[in-house]
């Protein structure tokens, strides 16, 4: 099994006060900083490129991309913002690093901030970890007085930056970036059209910087190590390692960092990770990148975890959720759970979603007990096609991706619980 000492968990439960800049630096902290304002600002770009950083919110979008974009575009300023609403069910891997290493997110906000001349950042923080936002707001504290925000940061005249903490109200559409951004703005969390993207017309309509906050305490780790040291931790389709969080039925609970390339099957059965099942019975499938990710059966075990190889198995790595069902779970009821969630969750912009949800929740009901024909199965694979396809964000568009999953490997499961009979399509 492919092992590596921690690289973003190195500091975790080794801070008595985690907000502390003295502690901090004496654990490495700023040394990314450090070196970063003594570099070429294009060289700062060429190693986060180099590092094949791929964005750990989610939608794996290369970050050395989205930081060359946002360099060559004209306007200022420019704000960089800091996706902290984690969500997703089943994915905790954030809520480590704003607890016990806040620090480290600053500092990769303050390299950014330093690439684009930015005056200031944002980190929309989920309003479910308010004792959190203390801890982090303590970290900003300390760290303006310790001399590393505010006005010429590290002596350095006009490299001026501040951050600012805001709270977000529960809604899981505002993890959709640009949803995020009219949060921040104080209005309605619903996703914009796109284009213009973000990254010309975003926060106040500057160009604007938007990751997550694994994606930000990546950043110091590749400028201090370099962006091939990071590449060579895991894969050549995406660099590093990757916090995973692992729930459900699994044995062994919590976060975990692994290296990309480390075989699913190992993550989820070896005792450094998963460990197997806390009931004892086999795994009977896997929820992969939380609810709008697809699922894994045991007859995709064998393959590795990494961008590419799950995508070529019909998976993806999303978020990092592992949510661990043992075969005593349905994966009708199961997938059934996760369309009310979606139905909950919907911000009603667009009816493809606001619509379709429903009436996928309704159709799963029917299968649920057992009360569906080989008709509604035809009805449900229509409904999955139009709200993938019609929907405006990708909360709508990936509404369905576990359905699917589930029809395309355990389609018996759902011709099980249906009658048979044919009847007119409604």
């Amino acid at each position: 099994m492919k092992k590596t000492e921690p690289l973003l968990l190195r500091r975790v439960a080794k801070m008595s006060n985690p907000a502390s800049v003295e502690e901090f630096i004496a654990l490495d902290g700023f040394q990314g900083l450090r070196k970063a304002v003594a570099m070429d600002k294009t060289k700062i770009l060429d190693e986060i490129s180099i590092a094949h950083l791929r964005g750990r919110g989610g939608a794996a979008y290369p970050a050395g991309r989205k930081w060359l974009h946002l360099y060559h575009i004209q306007g200022a300023p420019k704000y960089i913002v800091c996706n902290a609403d984690e969500g997703e069910p089943g994915t905790f891997k954030d809520k480590i690093l704003l607890e016990q290493d806040p620090l480290s997110i600053i500092e990769g906000m303050l390299i950014a901030g330093y690439v684009f001349d930015s005056p200031r950042g944002f980190i929309y923080i989920r309003g479910e970890y308010r004792p959190i936002q203390k801890i982090f707001q303590e970290a900003l504290d300390n760290a303006t007085r310790a001399g590393f925000l505010g006005e010429n940061i590290l002596g350095i005249p006009g490299f001026n930056y501040a951050i600012t903490i805001v709270s977000g109200a529960g809604a899981y559409v505002c993890g959709e970036n640009s949803a995020l951004l009219n949060s921040i703005e104080g209005r309605t969390g619903r996703p914009r059209v796109k284009p213009p993207h973000l990254a010309e017309v975003g926060l106040y309509l500057q160009p604007t910087l938007v990751n997550n906050v694994e994606s930000f305490a990546c950043i110091p780790a590749i400028i201090s190590m370099g962006g091939q040291a990071f590449l060579d931790l895991g894969t050549k389709d995406g660099g590093g390692t990757k916090l995973i969080s692992i729930s459900g039925h699994a044995k062994n609970r919590g976060v975990f960092e692994v290296p990309l390339g480390t075989p699913m099957r190992d993550i989820l059965y070896d005792e450094a990770y998963g460990g197997g099942t806390s009931t004892g019975k086999p795994i009977g499938f896997c929820h992969l990148g939380g609810q709008s990710g697809p699922i894994a059966f045991p007859e995709q075990f064998d393959v590795l975890y990494s961008y590419q190889a799950l995508w070529d198995n019909d998976l993806a790595l999303g978020a990092g959720a592992l949510v661990v069902m043992d075969e005593s779970v349905s994966i009708v009821d199961y997938v059934r759970r996760v369309a009310e969630f979606f139905v909950h969750e919907s911000c009603g912009k667009c009816t493809p979603c606001r619509v379709g949800t429903t009436r996928l929740l309704e159709c799963l009901d029917l299968f649920v007990s057992r009360k569906a024909t080989l008709a509604d199965l035809e009805r449900l694979e229509k409904l999955l096609l139009h709200i993938t396809r019609l929907s405006a964000c990708g909360l709508g568009q990936s509404a369905g991706v576990a359905v699917t999953s589930a029809l395309k490997y355990r389609r018996t499961a759902f011709e099980t619980v249906s009658s048979g009979r044919e009847v007119a399509l409604g």
